[in-house]
């Protein structure tokens, strides 16, 4: 009996740290490449965004940056989606590991800091 409680409690403590513990949170800039709703059990918000400079794991090559992020938030989602192409700055967290329901990836967008340059008052959540 107690060691069943140990191992459940074990696994409770895994699963919080590996999938609601933010580990880091931030925010990037950068050019809007796209975003788009897909799915097949669990439609999520995915997007791209294309920051500026270079960077390259083979010398000799040059590849842009590129941050992948799902977004959580439905009204965060639809100022995105209408703001394709767009220079925009997203602050993010960081989990370590991924949730289907919440996104592909282990960056999750929670609200538009500015659009083109133009800070919101408190982003737009």
């Amino acid at each position: 009996m107690i060691l069943s409680g140990i191992i459940i409690a074990g696994l409770l403590i895994f699963f919080y740290f590996r999938f609601s513990f933010v580990f880091g949170e931030g925010s990037k800039a950068g050019e809007l490449n796209f975003f788009v709703k897909k799915g097949y059990i669990f439609k999520t918000y995915e997007g791209r965004l294309i920051q500026t400079g270079y960077k390259s794991q083979v010398p000799g090559s040059i590849q842009s940056n590129e941050f992948e992020f799902s977004v959580a938030d439905e009204k965060v989602a639809n100022t995105l989606m209408s703001n394709s192409g767009a220079n925009i700055e997203l602050h993010y967290k960081e989990y370590l590991g991924t949730l289907p329901w919440r996104g592909m990836s282990k960056y999750v967008v929670d609200s538009v800091i500015a659009i083109n340059n133009v800070k919101t008052e408190k982003g737009l959540k």
